[in-house]
C-alpha cells in the first residue's frame, strides 16, 4: 500500500501517536505485589471508572509456585485467594463481582469446585459463564478465573493498591 493511498484510508495520522497510552482519565492500570506477576502483556486489573475488569487468574502463588497440584477445589481455592486480593485492595467484595468466566480443563471439575465458589461468594450470585478449554497458560493448571467488578464511587485504585516493582 502506498502512503498516499494509506492517508487516504486513515483519517487520522496513527504513526506518530501513542497507541499504548490512554489520554481517559476514567482508565487506571492496576498491577499488585500480592498476587502472581503477570506473565504475557498484560496487567491484574483495569479500573475504568467504577467498573474494575480483572484479568484471569491462576493458582499460583506471589513465587509463581502451582498451588494444589492435580487437586482442582486447592487450585479454585487458591484462584480465589488471588482474587480476593485485588478485591481487598480495591475496595470490594466477592458480594461486588457482577461477572465471572471461569476456564476449565474439564468441564466436569465444576461440582468440585461449586463449593469453593460458595465459600467465598456466600449468597451473592454474580452472573456467570464456565467454558472448558484444551489447556491453559501454565503446566498443571485445571482453572482459571476473570471477573467484572462494580466498584462503589470512590477515590482512585492507584492510592491502595501497592506498584509492582
Amino acid at each position: 500500500m502506498t502512503a498516499t493511498l494509506r492517508s487516504m484510508l486513515l483519517p487520522l495520522d496513527i504513526r506518530d501517536s501513542n497507541m499504548a497510552t490512554s489520554s481517559n482519565p476514567l482508565r487506571e492500570e492496576i498491577a499488585s505485589t500480592d498476587v502472581p506477576a503477570a506473565i504475557s502483556h498484560y496487567t491484574d486489573a483495569v479500573r475504568f471508572g467504577n467498573i474494575l475488569f480483572v484479568s484471569g487468574f491462576t493458582p499460583h502463588d506471589e513465587a509463581g509456585n502451582l498451588i494444589g497440584g492435580d487437586d482442582v477445589a486447592a487450585q479454585a481455592r487458591q484462584v480465589h485467594e488471588n482474587l480476593k486480593k485485588i478485591l481487598t485492595q480495591a475496595g470490594a467484595t466477592f458480594a461486588d463481582i457482577l461477572k465471572v468466566t471461569v476456564f476449565l480443563t474439564d468441564i466436569n471439575d465444576r461440582a468440585k469446585i461449586n463449593p469453593v465458589r460458595q465459600e467465598y461468594f456466600g449468597s451473592a450470585k454474580p452472573a456467570s459463564t464456565l467454558v472448558q478449554i484444551s489447556a491453559l497458560a501454565l503446566p498443571g493448571m485445571k482453572i482459571e478465573i476473570e471477573a467484572v467488578v462494580g466498584l462503589p464511587n470512590r477515590s482512585p485504585l492507584g492510592e491502595k493498591l501497592g506498584a509492582r516493582a
